[in-house]
């Protein structure tokens, strides 16, 4: 015969059947690259950093220049005003490769979700083209409908938090290898669209993982991007979510054509 359990213990057990798949769009706060190395100084010549002012102050995200007058990045990096830093290493310094460009337009995608986070991805338009050089480069795009395949590793990098508890911002890009999974192992988000995302990063490398603030950076797969940094859990943990790039060619390559000098 079962004794009851005492009130403390049945508490304590009933918050520990609560659901812990709580998530935020991954640029909510100051982001990470997280279990990854520094990378090696502009060896990514795409990467894009975005100083964004905000109401209370400043955030950071990540994009990649996709032609000399636009760069791609995640719709919910939006806000009051931006400011893209490209051929970065070190965004605390003034580095001879680094141009500072103002954005002219900003292109949330029209179908952007920020309750879901579909559809999770903005092209800004810049108000001068940028110059390519060995630390400013064009990353090629995937032709649509292009396919990544589960157990392919593809690289992320960002200037995000390093720490999965609490607050450490690197001044250098730093870069971690992740695995694409199967759509269905992104079943703990209720709003995971297969057409539409990415399943990215190995749950036994928990130590490996993109997160807030890397927001809108490129899961690039063998030199395409392939996929934007969007969402996942709060506590940083993978697999995480990326806007499927492939999906989109038709919207990017429309949207550039008519903001055309």
């Amino acid at each position: 015969m079962h004794r009851p359990l005492p009130q403390m213990a049945l508490i304590m057990q009933l918050l520990l059947l609560l659901p812990t798949a709580f998530f935020l769009p991954s640029g909510a706060l100051a982001g990470w690259i997280i279990g990854g190395k520094e990378a090696r100084s502009h060896s990514k010549p795409y990467m894009a950093f975005l100083n964004i002012s905000t109401k209370h102050g400043h955030k950071r995200c990540g994009g990649f220049l996709i032609r000399k007058d636009f760069v791609l990045t995640a719709a919910h990096c939006d806000d009051k005003k931006i400011m893209v830093y490209l051929g970065a290493h070190d965004v605390t310094k003034r580095e001879w490769s680094q141009q500072r460009l103002a954005v002219g337009q900003k292109i949330p995608h029209p179908k952007y979700n920020n309750k879901t986070q579909e559809n999770d991805l903005m092209l800004l338009k810049l108000k001068r083209k940028a110059k390519l050089s060995t630390a400013v480069q064009l990353v090629p795009l995937p032709e649509t409908g292009e396919e990544v395949m589960p157990r392919d590793v593809c690289n992320v990098a960002g200037w995000g938090n390093t720490r999965a508890r609490g607050v450490s911002l690197p001044s250098t890009l730093r870069e971690v290898d992740l695995k694409v999974l199967e759509a269905d192992r992104c079943s703990r988000y209720p709003h995971f669209v297969p057409n539409s995302m990415l399943c990215v990063g190995d749950p036994k490398e928990v130590e490996k993982s993109s997160f807030q603030g890397d927001s809108g950076g490129p899961l690039v797969c063998e030199g395409t991007a392939q996929g934007i940094v969007s969402f996942g859990r709060k506590d940083g943990s993978p697999p995480r979510v990326f806007t499927r790039v492939s999906a989109y060619i038709p919207w990017i390559k429309k949207t550039m054509r008519k903001l055309q000098d």
